[in-house]
C-alpha cells in the first residue's frame, strides 16, 4: 500500500530539509512525502523544488496564498489521492511529531480508517510543557469529548494517519474549518461516520527551529467549533 505523508509549509526553510530526510529514513523506500507550501517568503517552497529534483519521492504543492491550516490539508490530501495514496499521513514540519514514530502510525492503519497519534493516552507525554499549558490542554480535551461525544482522548492532535477510503467516505473538501479547529472536525465526521478509530501514544516537543504558529485564539476557535458540532453543524 502506498503511504505519503503530507507536511504544509509556512516559512519551514529550516526545516524541510532534515524533516524530508528524517521521512524517508523512517518508512519503506515506496512511501512519499509531499510538503505543502503557502508561498512562504522564506523560501521554502524553492527549497523543496530542489529536494524533488533530486529525489522523485518528494512533491511539492505550491499555494498562492497562506489560508489556513484546514485549507493546506484539505489540498494537501487531494494531491495526496491523485499520487495513487491508500495511506496519508499528516504531521507537522517543526519536528513536534516525531518521525520515528511513521511506521508505528502505518501499521496501525492496517486494522483502522484512522489513527490518532495521542499526546494522553499510557506512553504519550508532552515533556517540557509548564503545568498550566498542560492544564489547558487536557481541559480543553475533557470539554470537546463532553460537548462533542467524541471519545478521543487527544481529539485536536495533528500527527494523524488516514485510510483513503475514509478520506473518501467523509467528504473531506467540504470540511468548514480553515484553521486549527480543522483537526476537530475532520475527527468528528470520523467518528459519526462510524468509521473505526484508534489512538497511539506518541510523544509531543516543542520546535527547536523556526517560529510557532499556535495562538490564544486557536483554543478558542477549537471551542467554539466544539459547540458547532454539537448543534449539527
Amino acid at each position: 500500500m502506498k503511504t505519503i505523508v503530507v507536511i504544509p509549509t509556512y516559512n519551514e526553510k529550516d526545516n524541510v530539509s532534515e524533516m524530508s530526510a528524517a521521512v524517508l529514513s523512517a518508512l519503506p523506500t515506496d512511501a512519499e512525502v509531499l510538503f505543502v507550501d503557502d508561498n512562504s517568503p522564506d523560501g521554502t517552497g524553492a527549497m523543496v523544488d530542489a529536494l524533488a529534483a533530486s529525489d522523485s519521492r518528494v512533491h511539492c504543492l505550491h499555494r498562492e496564498k497562506k489560508e489556513g491550516l484546514g485549507r493546506a490539508y484539505v489540498a494537501g490530501f487531494q494531491e495526496a489521492l491523485r499520487l495513487g495514496a491508500d495511506k496519508i499521513i499528516q504531521m507537522d514540519c517543526d519536528f513536534s511529531h516525531d518521525p520515528k514514530d511513521l511506521p508505528r502510525l502505518v501499521a496501525a492503519a492496517d486494522d483502522a480508517g484512522l489513527v490518532i497519534g495521542s499526546r494522553y493516552v499510557r506512553g504519550g507525554g508532552t515533556p517540557g510543557w509548564p503545568f498550566k499549558r498542560r492544564l489547558i490542554s487536557r481541559a480543553g480535551g475533557v470539554f470537546i469529548r463532553l460537548v462533542t461525544g467524541m471519545p478521543f482522548r487527544d481529539p485536536t492532535g495533528g500527527f494523524k494517519c488516514w485510510r483513503a477510503e475514509t478520506l473518501k467516505t467523509i467528504d473531506f473538501a467540504t470540511v468548514a474549518s480553515a484553521g486549527y479547529s480543522f483537526q476537530l472536525e475532520m475527527n468528528h465526521r470520523t467518528w459519526k461516520a462510524g468509521v473505526k478509530t484508534v489512538e497511539i501514544p506518541i510523544v509531543f516537543t516543542d520546535r527547536q527551529r523556526g517560529v510557532s504558529k499556535i495562538t490564544p485564539d486557536i483554543a478558542v476557535e477549537s471551542l467554539k467549533i466544539a459547540w458547532s458540532l454539537r448543534r449539527g453543524r
